[in-house]
């Protein structure tokens, strides 16, 4: 009997969209995960300047769901030293000038853990909040870092802020020398709300890659800041430095999108303040907060 022939289909990563228990990715999540990160099929590229490059995902361009892709060239950056950056939680809070609010809740297993994150919005649009379940892995010169949001009893949503819902958020580094690497960011998020279209215009042509670029000039001044500051403490690597409290899977769910409030902010117009430039602006970046 004839074998069926293999699909052409591009596989997306499994999202958790399906489970109805929390679970910790497996190694075939993280494979797929890493499959859409390399994908170029059902993608259209928006953006392509000084090493990085952002898509969208064509068939999510008219729906609340947004999917979006970038990727950068890091040179002298070796894949390890970026890997710790996104790690590193303190040091976020000195280069991320988006973040409101972050910090580690729980430690699931050796290589997850529960975080919340808040940030900030472009104007007017209200700010946004997130619990997630993050889990890592690195695979030899690579690594794969990636979430999806879960509920937990002691953080429900916030009245000042909306809860939004990661499907699957990551990064897939890879190392492409001792000193260099490339790094793919994928977002498939539910802002929970109906979305401007300037909003959506100004993630994938101007905030992710300046998202991105900001976050190259964090990993060139790291190994700097590091020495200063608990040097040897990275429980990303050894768990065992890890002081957070366990906590099992079960206290968990899954956070479905349909059960959090929808804002409908698709008519908020743009302030002038962001269409000047104003705080998000190309010229305010301060790298001085790194020292």
């Amino acid at each position: 009997m004839e074998k069926p022939a293999a699909s052409t289909e591009p596989q997306g990563p499994r999202p958790v969209l399906g489970r109805e228990s929390v679970q910790v990715p497996d190694d075939q999540d993280f494979r797929s995960f890493r499959s859409e990160c390399e994908a170029e099929v059902g993608w259209n590229l928006t953006y392509s300047k000084a090493g990085v490059s952002v898509w969208v995902q064509a068939v999510e361009m008219d729906r609340t769901l947004h999917k979006i892709k970038c990727r950068m060239e890091c040179r002298d950056v070796p894949a390890e030293t970026l890997y710790d950056v996104l790690h590193d939680i303190e040091y976020r809070k000195k280069w991320d000038s988006n973040v409101i609010e972050t910090f580690d809740i729980a430690r699931l297993t050796v290589n997850a853990d529960v975080g919340y994150y808040s940030w900030r919005c472009p104007k007017p649009l209200k700010n946004r909040d997130v619990i997630t379940l993050r889990s890592w892995l690195p695979m030899g010169a690579d690594y794969i870092i990636m979430n999806y949001s879960v509920k937990h009893p002691k953080y429900p949503p916030r009245k000042d802020l909306v809860r939004a819902v990661s499907i699957q958020t990551g990064y897939l580094i890879q190392s492409t020398g001792p000193k260099s690497c490339v790094i793919t960011y994928l977002a498939q998020v539910d802002p929970k709300g109906s979305l401007p279209k300037w909003v959506v215009n100004k993630s994938s042509q101007f905030l992710a890659p300046k998202a991105m670029k900001k976050m190259y000039k964090a990993c060139l001044k790291y190994p700097e800041w590091k020495q200063k500051h608990l040097p040897h403490f990275k429980p990303w690597l050894h768990p065992e430095q890890s002081p957070l409290p366990s906590l099992a899977l079960s206290e968990l769910s899954v956070q479905h999108a349909d059960s959090l409030e929808n804002i409908d902010e698709s008519a908020v117009a743009e302030s002038r303040e962001e269409r000047m430039g104003g705080a998000g602006g190309e010229g305010s970046d301060d790298d001085t907060s790194l020292t």
